[in-house]
């Protein structure tokens, strides 16, 4: 059967046959279809003379009828700030009704009760659909650092004439059916510059060449078991793949320029995927998601109502923070709120204070709100300004004046950052947990030997960025900003360039032509061991505090492990150095 015929054949199970016109009305196909359909189906004993469904006909619907629902929900839902701080994407209400409530009723209506749901950012508050509506939750640990290719990894033995369907969608009418004869996608009539395919003459999805746009990708799917035995396979191998970590799980159905599944194709209007704040608001704009905590702290700081408030769009997601952009009174803002475990990092009354020290220094970006209790901020946007490229000598030559011309404004606050003892405290967050590195306590030995070096050769303290890395450089036009001041305090301002270079992933030759664009190469041998001292101090800071937020699902790959390494490989070359050899008498010292 092909899907026309396939088609035609479900229809005639669910109503009985009055003629080929309301048949072709009902199935969305010519009546030369019908008329080439009814006569195969004829002749493949699916029906008899009389158009009614046949025996084989039966026990072909039993053996393709859906057996369960796979329900795709543990991602952040990035695109809906702000209302992704204090809800999970499937729990968005719609006219009063959760989406994957409504989602879940669907599948009940049509018979389906075997519903799996994959979570993972808040999975607790799916926890009472368990009760209510007898589902399984299947919590994928990986959500933050992969995409739902790995979703679908965690529930692959349940895959298996089954639907998949994400939790962000709401459907007007009901996308599900008792009985389905084929494999098939959803995509709408809508045109979509971000999809990757299109429907062809022959309702087959095929991908869209470069630069060219294609069907909407509405995400629900049907896979009976002879493709999902060929997706099965093939998500486990992508998932052992690196390359595939923010892959979505439709890779999986492509071979070669087209997928293996037929296309199914609904009207814009009857499902819409609501992936931002936008769309929440056009489909329901009394939706109580609209009432963000965050949406009323902007309509407070800049005296504009909530509708006043539009073109709301996510930012990258930052190491520590989530931002996004939005427009009020004309003009672009952006607002920050700090993620996930930030209220045990940083101290939001100290950030506060130094945003209070460098107002109006023209040092920063301009600042229109900021709470120091839950770290709530509010930025102008920079119009096309760009971040600091670290391996272009210009913008390296000009960060570091600009860096040198800060540090000697000797501005003062009343806190301090201590490297050493962020150190043994974000050590303390893992709460008892040994490091994930087998040589961490001979590696901490080594970094804390350093300390009475660095203490000895240590000028003056002054208010220091700490954070100063290339993204927290901004260059508006002629102008260059410094930006994100969380964890500035008092400290010995040669730490910034050491935290320039480990961010940067600099090797050594690098290192040094920093150090030199800094001092206009009079940076005096005994303060570049210093700095090497606080590279090797500052690698083992930032591994530390990787180790904590991995523990909070935050994984940042590379970056963690080369911060660890730094931590080795600049004790190393210190303590080779005949001027710290010098400095400790000359003993042979081993850790």
């Amino acid at each position: 059967m092909n899907k026309q015929e396939s088609d035609v054949l479900n229809k005639l199970i669910q109503e009985p046959f009055v003629n080929q016109r309301i048949l072709a009305e009902t199935c969305g196909h010519s009546l030369g279809v019908i008329n080439r359909s009814i006569k195969n189906l004829i002749e493949e004993g699916f029906l008899n003379e009389q158009i009614q469904p046949t025996k084989k006909a039966y026990k072909e619907i039993q053996e393709k009828d859906p057996r369960n629902a796979i329900i795709l929900a543990a991602g952040f839902g990035m695109r809906m700030v702000p209302i992704n701080t204090e809800t999970p994407k499937g729990l968005l209400e719609v006219n009063g009704e959760p989406l994957i409530e409504r989602i879940i009723k669907q599948l009940h209506e049509v018979g389906i009760t075997s519903v799996y749901i994959v979570v993972g950012f808040m999975k607790e508050q799916y926890e009472y659909l368990m009760d209510q509506y007898g589902v399984d939750l299947i919590v994928n640990e990986a959500y933050a650092s992969k995409n739902n290719l790995h979703s679908m990894k965690r529930v692959l033995s349940h895959l298996s004439n089954s639907y998949i369907v994400p939790c962000d969608i709401w459907c007007k009418n009901n996308p599900f059916h008792r009985h389905e004869l084929y494999s098939w996608y959803m995509v709408s009539d809508m045109v979509d510059d971000d999809s990757t395919v299109r429907v062809n003459r022959k309702m087959e999805l095929v991908s869209v060449t470069e630069n060219a746009a294609g069907n909407a990708m509405i995400g629900i799917a049907y896979l009976l078991e002879q493709e999902a035995s060929v997706v099965r396979e093939r998500i486990s191998a992508l998932c052992g793949d690196s390359h595939y970590d923010n892959s979505f799980w439709e890779e999986a159905l492509y071979e070669k320029n087209r997928m293996l599944v037929q296309a199914k194709v609904v009207h814009a209007q009857d499902v819409v995927e609501i992936n931002t704040f936008e769309q929440l608001r056009e489909l329901d704009g009394h939706s109580s998601q609209l009432k963000s905590d965050a949406l009323q702290v902007i309509g407070e700081a800049l005296d504009v109502r909530a509708g006043d408030i539009t073109d709301l769009t996510v930012l990258k997601k930052g190491m520590t923070n989530r931002s996004f952009l939005f427009t009020a009174k004309g003009k672009k803002y952006i607002m920050r709120i700090p993620g996930e475990g930030t209220d045990q990092l940083i101290n939001r009354r100290e950030e506060a204070a130094v945003y209070g020290i460098i107002d109006g220094e023209h040092i920063c970006d301009d600042i229109a709100y900021i709470n120091a209790e839950n770290g709530y901020k509010i930025t102008e946007f920079l119009e096309d300004a760009r971040v600091c490229d670290p391996c272009n000598e210009a913008d390296l030559e000009k960060c570091m004046k600009k860096l040198r011309c800060f540090h000697e404004m000797k501005l003062t606050v009343d806190h301090e950052f201590s490297i050493f003892g962020q150190i043994d405290f974000y050590e303390s967050l893992w709460k008892g947990k040994p490091s994930v590195y087998k040589d961490y306590q001979k590696t901490k030995e080594q970094v804390l030997s350093l300390q009475s070096y660095i203490d000895q050769h240590v000028e003056q303290k002054v208010l220091t960025h700490i954070d100063a890395v290339p993204d927290n450089f901004l260059f508006v036009g002629d102008e260059v900003r410094l930006i994100d001041w969380e964890y500035a305090g008092m400290q010995d301002p040669h730490v910034d360039i050491a935290m320039f270079c480990i961010y940067s992933l600099y090797d050594r030759q690098q290192v040094d032509r920093l150090i030199d664009l800094y001092f206009d190469g009079t940076c005096p041998d005994e303060v570049r061991m210093k700095i090497y001292c606080y590279i090797a101090a500052c690698g083992l800071l930032w591994s530390n505090w990787c180790e904590y937020k991995r523990s909070l699902g935050v994984d940042f790959g590379e970056y963690s492990l080369r911060q660890y390494r730094y931590a080795k490989e600049y004790y190393r070359i210190v303590t080779g150095d005949k001027i710290y050899e010098n400095y400790v008498g000359g003993e042979n010292r081993e850790y």
